[in-house]
């Protein structure tokens, strides 16, 4: 299993993003741009967002986790993305509903079983909004950075330049 990638070129500040497909093509096209995604991730990723929504009502600030196939995904990584201002997501098992989304998490990953295990530690960021709060209003990538490698120590997080 390689190490997952989660550097400051893949964590996008103040996202400019009128619609849950904007943002997910802007931050799908960042990881290609950063060599970890080959550019048929762009197009399955928001494929996979209709068919499979991933919106979560976490509370006062929600999330999304959007993924697609291994087959899409050069290298492991995770990309954060701050939203300027919410968009909506449909609710993940629940395409009646959506929620205003303002952190998504986009995953990359290269082999299935490792995307369920960091799910699972994700999950624990998720239900904590005091650690929310404090990636919406970090100042900086480098702070986000600190953030969730101090909540996923541990995960093999590696930086770096691509």
């Amino acid at each position: 299993m390689s190490d997952l990638y989660f550097d400051t070129p893949v964590i996008l500040l103040d996202m400019d993003g009128g619609s849950k497909e904007e943002v997910l093509r802007t931050m799908a096209q960042n990881l290609v741009n950063n060599g970890l995604v080959k550019q048929s991730f762009v197009e399955a990723v928001i494929q996979r967002e209709n068919e499979y929504a991933t919106g979560l009502p976490t509370g006062d600030i929600a999330v999304a986790i959007p993924h697609t196939d291994v087959e899409h995904v050069e290298q492991k990584a995770i990309s954060v993305g701050i939203l300027k201002n919410p968009v909506d997501f449909i609710v993940m098992g629940d395409d009646t509903e959506t929620v205003p989304v303002k952190i998504v998490f986009m995953l990359a990953m290269d082999e299935a079983h490792s995307q369920l295990k960091l799910l699972q530690q994700l999950m624990q960021v998720f239900q904590d909004q005091s650690i929310l709060n404090e990636l919406i209003s970090a100042s900086d990538e480098k702070q986000i950075k600190r953030t969730m490698e101090e909540k996923l120590d541990a995960l093999s997080l590696k930086g770096g330049e691509k």
